[in-house]
């Protein structure tokens, strides 16, 4: 029951309704100590021949009456409970989620997404019926059990309640047995449905990549053995959950049948009443619901306390980047100074970036431009202060990066990624998404910069127009430019492409960068590309080669000289020539 003081937390912040549940069905318990009774005293009438209408009447109108007072007390506690848990869940929910917008890359590298999922799903589910469903049970055996044995010892025979309760320890062993085994297997059972969601997560993004190349029966095989896995461990679970009913059954019926044994001995010595006989064994039947309850009650227990676990290691886990003390609360703005001796991921040892050192002002250009995995994105990710280990300090105007808050530093930067993502939603909602009060006059301005708003009109909804999940509708190059005007509408102090044009033609690729001149002007942009032609106006060049910096210049300098701009500025030049058909 560890966990039920775990989560004494939200008890304590919901400790109105809780108490006021937890009283009804305290009042809910005791009254139906009444029944039994009155039933009691109805028998011993009929045999003593003294049973008159009047008297069935009486006792008929309290019966009722009581039924109409549980009525409203079950409706009243239920909504106090399960309302108080299904409240806990969207607690939880509303921290995890904000726990995975405050989280850095690695953290996102070391987890899939089908499993995050199912910590936000599955879990809470089983967390909210532990914090309602295992409340009630809690208290209802507890307080059932306690009543009827209590009622039975006083006001019937306490000799013949304790012959009926001799079981009972073999219960207690059996069901905490049990559950310590329903807890060990259920734990494993989510964490095989976690490993199905992200399967099924990834297969379904990647569906295309899978019919282009004829992967379908591997994949579904594939799917069908980890869903068998899913499939055994939870027969695991309920092959112990299946234990508890008929255990507690069993132990209920022998109790049954001691009472009945003993307890007509006792009428025929005339130490009880035929009617008092009847009373103890309908006593007894209320004892089952409490016996029951307590079985499920570790069920619930276990399994919520295997979802707890689970979500709280998740919550604990602390973000790699977080603000110093006193961090400046306001937008960079300036020269940006790399000055970098070396910078390795996470987990990894050798370096990915090593001696870089530079100055970009204010209102310049710089492109970025080396063989695929030089470092480029990398030199990139560590401005946006997306991981730690950076051996040196980067400056944002008059201050290094890390002295400011990451809200203000990432305000004013304007990051278009080599993924392009984009949400399941319309293409006016995409472009606003970091401005969503913003106007239709402001979307279509960043659109025509972005060189996308002639497109966004040959779609028959235009702006209105459903992207659908990941932007799955649209071309390569029309979600870079949509990208592109998503960054547009913050009017960034920095602007940084990471090979965003690479999908789009030569011809829109100068348009964009034209209509960046001349609306930018005063503010700093970051390119890197493949393709040289994106770069050649920059005010500076670095050209990387496993993590360093080989080359820097602007365009005319670097083609003067031999090396890897230069050879790679020809070869794209002469691509270009065959692609007009060797035209000049």
């Amino acid at each position: 029951m560890k966990v039920f003081f775990d989560l004494m937390w939200f008890f304590k912040q919901e400790k109105k309704a809780y108490i006021t549940g937890i009283i009804l069905l305290t009042i809910v318990a005791l009254m139906e100590l009444i029944p039994p009774k009155i039933i009691g005293l109805v028998v011993d009438a009929i045999k003593e021949d003294r049973l008159t209408g009047d008297m069935l009447l009486r006792w008929l109108g309290i019966l009722a009456f009581i039924a109409v007072l549980m009525y409203g007390c079950r409706y009243v506690w239920r909504t106090m409970i399960f309302g108080s848990a299904a409240k806990l869940s969207r607690l939880l929910r509303d921290r995890l989620y904000h726990h995975f917008t405050t989280m850095t890359p690695s953290f996102y590298q070391q987890r899939r997404i089908g499993d995050l999922m199912a910590h936000a799903t599955n879990d809470l589910q089983a967390i909210q019926q532990m914090a309602g469903v295992g409340i009630l049970t809690l208290v209802d055996s507890l307080a059932m059990g306690g009543f009827v044995i209590f009622t039975m010892a006083v006001t019937i025979s306490w000799k013949l309640t304790l012959i009926s309760l001799i079981p009972m320890p073999i219960m207690a062993y059996l069901t905490n047995y049990y559950g310590s085994l329903l807890h060990k297997r259920f734990h494993q059972a989510q964490e095989a449905f976690s490993s199905l969601n992200d399967k099924v997560q990834e297969s379904i993004a990647g569906i295309k990549v899978i019919k282009t190349f004829g992967q379908e029966k591997e994949e579904i095989e594939a799917f069908r053995q980890q869903s068998g896995d899913v499939v055994q461990k939870n027969l695991a679970v309920a092959r112990i959950d299946s234990l508890f009913d008929p255990t507690i059954s069993l132990i209920v019926g022998i109790s049954f049948f001691l009472a009945i044994v003993f307890g007509s001995q006792f009428v025929i010595r005339g130490e009880l009443t035929l009617g008092q006989l009847v009373s103890f064994t309908t006593y007894l039947g209320l004892l089952i619901w409490p016996m029951l309850a307590f079985g499920w009650l570790f069920n619930i227990v276990e399994r919520g306390r295997a979802s707890y676990d689970r979500v709280s290691r998740l919550l604990n886990e602390k973000p790699e980047i977080e603000d110093q003390e006193g961090a400046i609360d306001q937008i960079p703005t300036g020269d940006i100074t790399y000055a970098i001796r070396s910078f390795t991921y996470p987990n990894e040892t050798k370096p990915t970036l090593k001696n870089i050192h530079f100055t970009l002002k204010k209102g310049e250009t710089l492109g970025i431009v080396g063989k695929t995995g030089a470092g480029k994105t990398t030199l990139l990710k560590i401005l946006l202060r997306e991981f730690k280990g950076i051996d040196g300090k980067i400056f944002f105007g008059d201050h290094s990066i890390d002295e400011y808050r990451l809200e203000r530093l990432r305000e004013a930067i304007g990051y278009v990624p080599q993924d392009h993502f984009l949400f399941s939603a319309s293409i006016r909602e995409n472009i606003a998404f970091a401005r969503p009060d913003a106007s239709q006059e402001e979307i279509e301005k960043a659109a025509k910069l972005a060189h996308i708003h002639e497109d966004i009109l040959q779609f028959t909804e235009g702006y209105d127009t459903v992207v659908g999940e990941r932007g799955v509708s649209l071309s390569g190059g029309q979600k870079q430019r949509i990208s592109i005007a998503r960054a547009l509408m913050l009017d960034p102090e920095l602007l940084i492409l990471d090979d965003a044009l690479s999908a789009v033609d030569a011809a829109t690729e100068e348009r964009i960068l034209q209509s960046l001149k001349e609306n930018r002007a005063g503010k700093t942009t970051i390119i890197t590309t493949h393709r040289l032609s994106a770069v050649q106006h920059a005010n500076l060049i670095l050209v990387l080669e496993d993590g360093q910096i080989v080359q820097r210049g602007t365009h005319e300098q670097l083609i003067a000289e031999d090396g890897w701009y230069r050879e790679m500025y020809l070869r794209q030049q002469l691509e270009e020539l065959v692609e007009r058909g060797g035209s000049a």
